[in-house]
């Protein structure tokens, strides 16, 4: 059954982790409550998710929310490198990369826009992904090197973000504006109180501007309406209380905002490709004291 991977357990040293890693078989089935972006190099595999299971192509980008699952079959001599980013730490420290047009893009926009299920895949040039995956090499490095230099250790994130942006193929579009700071200041407010109550009057009320205005400034640089962004962290933090905690299901969703439990599967499953009993089923959900491994840890690591 599958593992649920927190963050809690895994970053122990900081807000980002890395590995690049040569898989020959499979990687079981995980969710996570921390963002992750893996970048396929050559080899062979398929990727499973609520959307189903599809080849791998050497040069994709898969970015998974918090509270996705995914996994590997039918791996041979698969380069993946993954690079993840604590979900805390993107409210906090790292909340300043959501100011960064590419980093917003392809950490928010893209895996959060209606019908994803908080899973986004898309392609760069095959020697921009053998450029992302050095570079996550490099990171690794630092990060088992000296974690008392967190100031190199986000610069090459930063570098990592950079080069799939430039990238991405088939996509050569003028780069967004610095988003609004209504904008700006909307996702803040939502994210520091997914359960309140919001409606969109108050959102707009609270940045001064009309509430169709912010709507439409919403979909601009978010992807999606304010409401809709509002259900996406709901179903992010109703995962990783489901995976986390021994709280029934309706009271996950009342802790999050949505008291109805009928709506909260509902409105779950539409978000999450699972209802919440499965989602924590398949979770393997609450387990205490257990230690916890990262799933390619078992794989021989890059170059070997």
């Amino acid at each position: 059954m599958p593992v649920t991977l927190h963050e809690h357990a895994l970053f122990t040293g900081g807000p980002v982790m890395g590995g690049v890693h040569r898989l020959d078989a499979g990687v079981e089935s995980h969710a996570h409550d921390f963002l992750e972006i893996a970048v396929i190099g050559p080899g062979r595999g398929r990727h499973v998710t609520s959307r189903g299971e599809h080849p791998l192509r050497h040069g994709q980008v898969i970015v998974l929310r918090p509270g996705t699952w995914h996994g590997f079959r039918g791996c041979d001599d698969l380069v993946v490198a993954n690079c993840c980013l604590s979900a805390q730490a993107l409210r906090a420290e790292l909340a300043p990369l959501y100011d960064l047009a590419m980093a917003r893009r392809m950490l928010w926009t893209d895996p959060v826009a209606s019908g994803r299920h908080g899973v986004a895949v898309t392609a760069v040039d095959p020697a921009a992904a053998e450029e992302a995956i050095a570079e996550i090499g490099l990171l690794e490095r630092d990060l088992r090197a000296d974690r008392s230099r967190p100031g190199r250790v986000l610069g090459r994130l930063v570098t990592v973000l950079g080069v799939l942006a430039d990238g991405r193929a088939a996509e050569r579009q003028e780069p967004a504006p610095v988003v609004h700071p209504a904008v700006a200041a909307t996702v803040a407010r939502l994210e520091a109180a997914p359960a309140h109550s919001w409606r969109l009057d108050d959102l707009a009320r609270a940045v001064n501007l009309d509430a169709a205005y912010l709507g439409r400034l919403f979909r601009r640089y978010v992807g999606l309406t304010p409401l809709d962004f509002l259900a996406r962290l709901r179903a992010e933090r109703a995962a990783t209380l489901l995976a986390h905690s021994a709280l029934p299901a309706a009271r996950v969703g009342a802790a999050v905002g949505w008291d109805d439990p009928t709506y909260f599967a509902r409105r779950f499953r539409a978000l999450v490709g699972l209802t919440p009993t499965e989602y924590r089923r398949r979770s393997r959900s609450f387990e205490p004291g257990a230690r916890q491994e990262e799933p390619f840890r078992s794989v021989r690591p890059w170059g070997e």
